[in-house]
């Protein structure tokens, strides 16, 4: 492996990448300001469950605010990532921090108060009203025996109101359609304050108008984000960094314009694309070529 610096950013070649996907850009690892500490660090950690590696020497940290994509076909290892980093899994072997800290380190109460997921849309929720399942992203902070203060319930209608269901406070959430109930569980995660919000295909099942608000939303939050997304042109408009796993390892790194490119889509899909420029915004756009499919 061997080291430049572009743009801010350093490039590192992986020879072992680079012999798979020779025509690809190399893996990005981004560089942080002096003295900051990464809100997530992966170090050579690896995954393996059953005799099956599922994560091989993932490498990588990511920063205070940034939106990351996790990308890849199904398989590639996004979920089993998530789990990692909410110790569902525990690697098999490398290191996992969380603020600079050893995620192993952290009880689960402690990890719910820092780390909020929105899932694809649950099971049901018996019949809780939309303000039951938003203050529930406060369990983390409070004993069962407090009881919710004025300034909670503050926080609850900003909550809300960010999410644009202000006025759906007290309607029961079964009754929602899937749009404002994914909304409903980012309120849930605002109302947690988490330090890092993970969303594991949060767009899967809504239509195309909701599948951009509750990523805009997310994005508006102005935390960090990991988001494992299907959809490679969602990411491209809404995430800042998109990191593209295959077959549990991490082949590339970086931003939109780094990390979609033709042939290395062709050989992760394994379906022929083509890129160009999104006509609605300064991002690049993918379309696959279904035709060609053999």
């Amino acid at each position: 492996m061997f080291c430049d610096t572009q743009c801010g950013l350093t490039l590192c070649r992986n020879s072992a990448v680079l012999n798979r996907f020779s025509w690809s850009l190399p893996v990005i690892l981004w560089s942080f300001v002096v003295g900051q500490t990464p809100v997530v660090e992966f170090s050579q950690v690896q995954l393996c469950i059953h005799q099956q590696q599922i994560l091989t020497e993932l490498s990588f940290a990511i920063a205070q605010g940034q939106f990351v994509a996790l990308l890849g076909p199904n398989g590639a290892g996004k979920t089993s990532l998530l789990r990692l980093l909410q110790k569902e899994y525990q690697p098999s072997s490398g290191l996992i921090k969380l603020q600079g800290q050893p995620l192993s380190s952290f009880s689960q109460s402690e990890l719910a108060a820092k780390v909020a997921l929105v899932s694809q849309l649950p099971g049901p929720l018996f019949d809780l009203t939309v303000a039951d399942v938003v203050l529930m992203g406060l369990i983390p902070h409070k004993a069962l025996w407090q009881t919710n203060t004025e300034q909670d319930l503050q926080q609850l209608r900003h909550s809300l109101e960010l999410v644009g269901l202000a006025a759906k406070q007290h309607h029961s959430f079964a009754h929602l359609s899937g749009g404002e109930q994914q909304r409903v569980l980012l309120a849930r995660a605002v109302m947690q304050k988490p330090l890092l919000l993970l969303l594991d295909e949060p767009t899967n099942h809504l239509d195309l108008y909701y599948q951009h608000q509750v990523l805009r939303i997310a994005k508006a939050l102005n935390i960090t984000v990991i988001a494992s997304i299907h959809d490679l042109n969602l990411a491209s408009r809404y995430c800042d960094r998109l990191l593209l796993l295959n077959r549990g390892r991490l082949v590339a790194d970086g931003t939109a314009e780094h990390v979609l490119q033709q042939e290395l889509l062709t050989e992760v899909f394994r379906i022929p694309c083509l890129i160009d420029q999104n006509p609605f915004g300064d991002c690049p756009r993918v379309s696959f070529g279904y035709k060609d499919i053999r």
